[in-house]
Order: C-alpha cells, then structure tokens, then sequence
C-alpha cells in the first residue's frame, strides 16, 4: 500500500469500513468534507456550500445535521 510507504500521506477516504482499516494501521486521513474544509482554509476555495449542493446533486450522501456543521465551520452558517 502507497500510503504505508510514505509517512506524510494522507489519504482521502469517505467509506467508514476503508477508514476503520486505515485508521488500524495508523495511515493519516480525512475525508471530503474535511478536504473541502482544509481548501476553503487555504483560500483554494471561496465557499463550500456550491460544492456541497453540487456533490448533492451527485447523489453524495450527506446528513442535514452533517451539513450545518460543515458550513458552520466553514464560516457560512446564516
């Protein structure tokens, strides 16, 4: 596995089965929501809501409650 072999990866993993493995073999990871969150931090991004709506609209199962607390995060809660 790539990520065993280089210390500083972190891998992009959103299955809960696939995070539980790589958390067991201590692999750094995040998931999408964490990603889109790191990016808006690094001004790569100007929001995250388009982006939620648009992953959305793509079938990307996301919780109401996850939602908010993402764009709470994100400094976009109304």
């Amino acid at each position: 596995m790539l990520a065993l072999e280089s210390p500083d990866t972190v891998v992009v993993l959103d299955d809960a089965l696939a995070r539980r493995v790589a958390q067991t073999l201590g692999i750094r990871l995040t998931g999408t929501l964490g990603l889109l969150l790191a990016a808006k931090r690094a001004g790569l991004i100007p929001a995250v809501q388009a982006i939620l709506d648009t992953l959305q609209d793509l079938r990307f199962r996301l919780a109401p409650h996850t939602r908010a607390a993402v764009l709470r995060l994100a400094g976009e809660a109304p």
